[in-house]
């Protein structure tokens, strides 16, 4: 209730703010469970989806949000938990199943949650190798995705900025990949990045983004090569 509230309330101040152009909203299953899965540029990316979104979208957020201490650790975690987000540990690994699981029950239930497999920010605005948790999930519950771009939220917030510029935005929804529900004991490595690969074509062709075979997070810590991660 309070997501739709603060959508109601905050959505059009943040669309006159934005000013976001929705593509492809027929793509969005009108029922049943989604994924839906983005390319990451800035902060706002969040706001962006559900701001032109018919339907609920559930996200992940890093731990740091909800553990926070005092007034302001509590105000975060009662907002966050209040528009649809719940705690990742980023780190990846056994670390990140628990939040896989709930978002598991979530699609279980015939929600739709939101993820960007490169599974933080872009560090210079290029589209990243993508993480194969989103293919996982999706095998194991049956669950379509749909790809989809987020155009000019960098140039409104770019990385450090907390308020972020006035302007226009685009989001893009792609066709939507059926995915069939596979047993986790049979899924091989190449069937789960192969989707993953796939997504990621999708996102790039719609965003215009350079495309790198290598993860964020590598390059943000000054490597040049990653393994796959939750």
């Amino acid at each position: 209730m309070l997501y739709w509230f603060f959508v109601k309330l905050l959505g059009p101040l943040a669309r006159h703010w934005f000013k976001p152009t929705p593509v492809g909203l027929e793509n969005i299953p009108k029922t049943g469970a989604a994924i839906i899965a983005s390319n990451h540029l800035a902060v706002i990316d969040d706001a962006l989806l559900p701001l032109v979104s018919p339907r609920m979208i559930h996200f992940m957020g890093k731990a740091e949000y909800f553990n926070g201490h005092g007034i302001k650790g509590w105000f975060k975690k009662w907002w966050f938990t209040s528009v649809g987000v719940f705690p990742v540990d980023r780190s990846g690994g056994s670390k990140s199943l628990g939040a896989l699981e709930t978002a598991r029950h979530l699609l279980e239930k015939g929600d739709v949650f939101g993820i960007h497999p490169e599974g933080t920010r872009s560090p210079d605005g290029r589209l990243y190798r993508g993480h194969t948790g989103v293919a996982r999930l999706a095998f194991e519950t049956g669950t379509t995705i749909v790809p989809a771009a987020i155009i000019g939220s960098r140039q409104l917030q770019e990385p450090g900025r907390v308020i972020p510029h006035k302007g226009r935005t685009t989001v893009i929804f792609g066709k939507p990949i059926p995915v069939p529900k596979l047993p986790v004991n049979t899924l091989t490595h190449e069937e789960v990045r192969n989707l993953t690969d796939r997504v990621m074509q999708a996102i790039q062709e719609m965003s215009g983004q350079q495309y790198v075979d290598v993860y964020a997070q590598v390059v943000k810590k000054g490597g040049k090569t990653g393994q796959d991660q939750v």
